[in-house]
This record gives C-alpha cells, structure tokens and sequence, in this order.
C-alpha cells in the first residue's frame, strides 16, 4: 500500500506524464530527477549546481503549474474516470459470460476463454481468429 506522500508522486508523476511539456526545460529536468529517477532535493541541486532551496522552489512552482493545467484540461481527471467505467463494464461482461457458461455448460470452454481475453485485455481481429 502507498503511503500519502507516495500517493502525491505518483500523482504529480502523472501530471507531469501528461502536461510536463508544458514546463520549461528545467521544471521537466528537474521533475524527471525527482519523480523519475527519484532523486532527493539534495541529490538533484548537487547534480544541477545549485542550491536545495532552488530545488524545492522549482518543484513547488511545477506543482502548482500541473496543477492549474489539470484543473483547466481535466486530462487525467478524464481517463481516470473513464477508467472506472471500463473497469465496471468488464466486471460486468465477465458476470455475464460466467451466469451463461452456467446455463450453458456445453459452451463454458469457450465462455472461459473469452473470460480470460477480457479479463487480460487482449484484442482478437476477427480474421486473426480464423488464422489461428
């Protein structure tokens, strides 16, 4: 389990996944050490020359940039929702393929693969079926 201030990161990771080109050079570079290559302040400013104060400055006026980019673009707000929707939608399909697998036991084979093809994500064209 994450604790809250890995929660953070790995949000600030994200938005910077998505809106980082939007930063200067060095907001991206030093957020990349920080978030990326998980580099303390001290690390980062001893490898860029400056202070650790410049550091955290840096990273503060970054967050607040990703940020007020998501609160305008909802970007990630977006996807993570549409995430949700996947995720419920899947659950239901596979609820559905295992009650007709039950009720139809002479089709639970093949109910189970296209169980197994949902629940890894995996994409069959349908003339990749008939090569197989």
């Amino acid at each position: 389990m994450l604790d809250g201030e890995s929660m953070k990161d790995l949000k600030y990771l994200q938005l910077w996944d998505s809106y980082g080109g939007l930063l200067t050079e060095n907001q991206r570079e030093v957020c990349e050490l920080y978030y990326v290559c998980d580099l303390s302040l001290s690390e980062i400013a001893e490898q860029k020359g400056v202070s650790r104060q410049s550091v955290s400055d840096t990273l503060a006026k970054s967050r607040a940039l990703l940020d007020g980019y998501e609160e305008k673009v909802r970007h990630n707000a977006e996807n993570a929702e549409y995430r949700r929707a996947v995720g419920a939608m899947m659950t239901d399909v596979c609820c559905a393929l295992e009650a007709f697998g039950r009720r139809h036991p002479e089709h639970a084979k093949e109910m189970d693969e296209i169980a197994q093809l949902v629940t890894v994500g995996e994409r069959i064209a349908p003339d990749e079926k008939d090569e197989g």
